[in-house]
This record gives structure tokens, C-alpha cells and sequence, in this order.
């Protein structure tokens, strides 16, 4: 959060922003797509957990909270009710639990965009870890129950 609040985005160019703002999207489809198929690998072994494919959520989080802001800042008729990073950020959380309470709202045909390809990404991401934690269940749940001894009131 420090960087993400502290990070100077108001200095440079537009096209170099959207570079970084592209590289840093690849970036994370390149580390979600490693995580997911680091979860599907692992098969029955504990030390890979489904909360690593959580962690990734942070980083999707910070680069579509300051590219909200720096679209907003660049032309602040693309949003209404976004005028600060906190609010960036509150739209980026709020859009990624699909909640909408629409006092933040894109305006402009950027800042749709945007939300669009977050909303694509956050269901493409939240499809993930529903796939790799039902697969880990599928795995770990019949282990359990195999390991499980009989409860001697129940047997007869």
C-alpha cells in the first residue's frame, strides 16, 4: 500500500504510462497462469496452497487502482466521484467484488475500457482459483477421509 500511495504517477507521458500499465498486465497474466498451473501440478502435496493465488490479488489490485487514477488525472472527465488515490482504489476493490454501488462510476469511453479489462481479468483470475481449489479439494478431501479412523458409536 506505501507504494502504491507514494508512487509518482503524475509525472511522464501517457504513452509511457500505458506501456507500464501493459507490461505490468502482462506481467500478472504470466504470474497467475505460472501460480495456477504451479496449483495443478502439485497435486496432493501441502506446501503449494491456494493462498499464493490470493497474493496475486494485491498487485492486480495497485495496477488498476493507479491506472484508474492516472486516466483521471489525465482527463478528469472520465470518472465521477474519483478525485483521489483512495477513491481509485475503493472503485478497483469495489469493481473487482462485482459490487457496484455507483457512487464511483466510468463516464468515458477510457475509463470503461479499463474497467472492462478488469472485470474480464478478475473473473478470469476468481475462475482460476474456484478451478485449482475445487481440483485441491478434489485431491486432498478423499486423503482426509481415507485417513479419518471410524467412529466406534456409529458402527454396529
Amino acid at each position: 500500500m506505501l507504494i502504491y500511495y507514494f508512487l509518482p504517477v503524475t509525472d511522464g507521458r501517457a504513452a509511457l504510462q500505458w506501456v507500464v500499465f501493459l507490461l505490468g498486465l502482462g506481467l500478472l497474466i504470466a504470474m497467475i497462469a505460472r501460480q495456477v498451473m504451479t496449483q495443478l501440478a502439485a497435486g496432493s502435496d501441502p506446501a503449494v496452497r491456494v493462498n499464493s493465488l490470493l497474493i496475486l490479488l494485491y498487485p492486480v489490485v495497485v495496477l488498476f487502482a493507479l491506472a484508474y487514477y492516472v486516466i483521471q488525472i489525465r482527463d478528469p472527465t472520465q470518472f465521477a466521484g474519483l478525485a483521489t488515490r483512495t477513491d481509485s482504489l475503493y472503485y478497483t476493490v469495489v469493481t473487482l467484488g462485482t459490487v457496484g454501488y455507483g457512487d464511483i462510476h466510468a463516464i468515458g469511453q477510457l475509463a470503461r475500457i479499463v474497467t472492462m479489462v478488469q472485470v474480464t481479468f478478475d473473473l478470469v483470475v476468481i475462475g482460476a482459483l474456484i478451478a485449482v481449489a475445487s481440483s485441491r479439494f478434489q485431491v486432498v478431501a478423499p486423503r482426509r477421509s481415507a485417513q479419518t479412523p471410524p467412529n466406534p458409536s456409529t458402527t454396529e
